[in-house]
């Protein structure tokens, strides 16, 4: 049974913690390790996460030695995995209980190790549990296969349904940007040759705004986006652009969902 090493930053979530970790300790494929960084806190979840685990010894919380944002936290919890795969969920996320055992199977059908799967929205003040999710119309579809041209256009992956393949990859961290570490660390492992393949079951619950909204935060990523292309990437000002244009489109089309 392969073991799943499960990443999850964390920064004063006591709100949303709690079912985000249930999501995980539910699942039918039990065999998973949440590795979990507190990005110092101020409020009472590193006390959630040390009851939990007193509770589970899969729950393994560690606290940052300093604030360092979520691509830091992230890295601090890569860097502990023992387990065959890596997977991500932030603490205001939602698995559905058969994500791992079905994300699984989908990865042994192919060569590609990295693979990912459509996922629900759902608005932000949901305060129910994984195993009591009834399934809306507001659905982000996987495509089908994603490879590293098509990954400039778009960022085809959701991160809190990413899974990636360490006995083919290795230990992958993301890159420390502020901001669109997930994108670049799916970007890298492209770059170097591996392409992605995405499931179509929705598996996952995604904490999101109101239909139709647009956020700021979102807006705010255009900036990180273009550095990304530009620093990361290496693209000429041309191709960013349009590799802009692309994110801009997917984020309205989403927020529309």
């Amino acid at each position: 049974m392969p073991l799943v090493s499960v990443v999850m930053p964390v920064y004063n979530s006591a709100a949303t913690l709690g079912a985000a970790v249930r999501s995980v300790l539910t699942q039918t494929h039990a065999d998973v390790e949440l590795l979990v960084t507190d990005d110092q806190s101020s409020d009472s979840s590193m006390d959630l996460l040390m009851e939990f685990a007193a509770q589970d010894a899969r729950v393994l919380p560690k606290t940052a030695p300093e604030r360092g944002g979520a691509g830091r936290a992230r890295n601090l919890a890569i860097e502990r995995a023992r387990g065959d795969y890596v997977a991500f969920l932030d603490s205001d996320d939602l698995w559905l209980p058969e994500k791992t055992e079905t994300q699984l199977a989908f990865a042994a059908e192919g060569d590609a190790p990295l693979t990912f799967t459509s996922y629900y929205k759902m608005d932000a003040d949901y305060d129910g549990e994984s195993i009591d999710w009834v399934p809306n119309g507001r659905v982000i579809h996987a495509r089908g296969h994603v490879d590293y041209r098509a990954m400039l256009r778009r960022d085809y992956i959701g991160a809190l349904t990413a899974m990636y393949d360490r006995n083919a990859l290795g230990t992958r961290l993301m890159p420390e940007m502020r901001k669109r570490q997930d994108y670049a660390l799916w970007l890298s492992i492209m770059r170097d040759g591996a392409n992605a393949r995405g499931l179509a079951e929705p598996l996952a619950v995604y904490r999101a705004g109101q239909t139709g909204s647009l956020s700021s935060n979102k807006m705010s990523l255009v900036k990180y986006n273009w550095s990304l292309y530009r620093e990361y990437e290496d693209l000429s000002v041309p191709q960013a652009t349009r590799a802009l244009a692309g994110a801009a489109w997917q984020s309205l089309r989403n927020s529309r969902i």
